[in-house]
């Protein structure tokens, strides 16, 4: 409830428009994939997904659950702590696997932080969500969501709330995995399909941008699988 009552006031910073919230069913396991752009995408992404009758579960990083104050709003949120480079990496995904199972929506941002592509498109991306879409037969619902940059730029630190912005959310239909479920469960296709859904991610944003995406996905140095 607290994590609602401060999330809320967040998210009016900008006004939201989006397309295709009806394709977050209102029941049962969702794999909700996006991108990520700022700092604010949290509690905007969050209340988008409340006003669609869920209560979203986030993978955040385990150095948010000790910072003082917002560590009990993700954490009272139902946040998921991962712990990168080592093993705890295998315990988050076990706890979303969990969540999924269990009937929640779980959203992932697979870039593992803000994108360091110079122009904002999604960067080469961590392929904990392809195991997590492949071992859960929950939809895979990608989205794009632009515009929280434009009011928060964490690499540079500029703060520009007025005049109000826009934020652009966008959602694609479910990703249809069938063709990858039943083969064996190597590197090369959980990087295969990570592409896959992130190519996804990344078609709804160049909608939103109303610009051609670029072919390649842009590789931040020590991108870690």
């Amino acid at each position: 409830m607290v994590t609602a009552l401060i999330f809320y006031p967040l998210s009016w910073i900008g006004k939201t428009v989006s397309v295709g919230g009806e394709r977050i069913r209102r029941e049962g396991g969702v794999l909700l994939v996006m991108n990520h752009v700022s700092h604010l995408d949290p509690p905007v992404d969050a209340v988008f997904v409340h006003r669609q009758g869920r209560v979203p579960r986030f993978l955040a990083k385990e150095s948010l659950f000790r910072v003082p104050v917002f560590k009990y709003l993700i954490g009272g949120a139902g946040s998921i702590p991962v712990a990168r480079r080592s093993a705890g990496a295998g315990e988050s995904l076990t706890a979303a696997n969990e969540a999924l199972r269990s009937g929640k929506l779980v959203i992932i941002y697979p870039e593992g932080t803000i994108t360091k592509d110079p122009d904002g498109w999604p960067m080469r991306s961590r392929t904990g969500v392809a195991r997590l879409a492949l071992e859960n037969d929950v939809p895979v619902v990608p989205a794009a969501r632009w515009g929280t940059n434009h009011i928060f730029d964490g690499y540079s630190k500029k703060f520009r709330p007025f005049p109000r912005k826009k934020v652009h959310i966008r959602l694609g239909e479910p990703v249809d995995l069938s063709a990858y479920r039943d083969r064996p469960m190597t590197n090369e296709l959980l990087r295969e399909v990570t592409d896959l859904l992130m190519v996804k991610v990344r078609d709804e944003l160049a909608e939103i941008r109303q610009e051609p995406a670029p072919s390649e996905f842009y590789v931040a140095r020590r991108t870690v699988e």
